[in-house]
């Protein structure tokens, strides 16, 4: 089983983050934009259960998302699965359609234009993102994918490297609760 271990932080000034993680040797990919959809259970809260179901489109590629409750409390690990499926806004539709006609209730949809770095660090692969949000700003997330026996060494290694970028106080929402909260939705 794989797990996402993740750290994201809230950046005052993203291009100072930008300069350190190039300085680290990271490799940029092409930015992209995300739209991701969220819903809700029909029988059971994913606020309350701390899980996540979304329908993501990346410039015009599909995926169906699962996020499982976090595990870690040293840093955002869960367990993730991910599906991608026919590329178009008419799959999208109809996976949405078919979704919401199983009961789920759509809750809210994130955008963000991210810009990815891949970067290896004593044979670990990392992924960064630099993430805009409108309505909530800049972002980096840090991420590795571990086995069940490799998170509490995952959790450590991500935490370094946030540490070498002079990172010290994570963001523990999502955007999804970040956002929902910004809305006025949550107290």
């Amino acid at each position: 089983m794989k797990y996402e271990v993740e750290l994201k932080f809230r950046l005052e000034r993203a291009q100072d983050v930008e300069a350190a993680v190039l300085a680290l040797g990271a490799c940029e990919h092409a930015p992209v934009s995300h739209c991701d959809r969220y819903f809700n259970h029909p029988s059971r809260d994913f606020r309350t259960t701390d899980e996540a179901f979304r329908i993501r489109s990346v410039d015009g590629s599909n995926a169906v998302t699962y996020k499982g409750p976090k595990i870690g409390t040293v840093a955002k690990t869960r367990h993730e699965i991910e599906v991608g499926f026919d590329h178009g806004p008419d799959s999208l539709q109809k996976l949405d359609e078919i979704v919401r006609m199983l009961g789920f209730r759509f809750v809210r949809e994130v955008r963000k234009s991210r810009r990815t770095f891949t970067l290896d660090v004593s044979g670990r692969d990392f992924e960064l993102a630099l993430d805009d949000v409108p309505g909530l700003g800049p972002f980096l997330e840090i991420e590795l994918i571990a086995e069940a026996d490799g998170r509490d060494a995952a959790e450590k290694a991500v935490w370094e490297l946030a540490g070498k970028l002079g990172l010290s106080v994570p963001e523990t929402r999502s955007y999804l609760d970040l956002l929902i909260e910004s809305d006025g939705l949550v107290s």
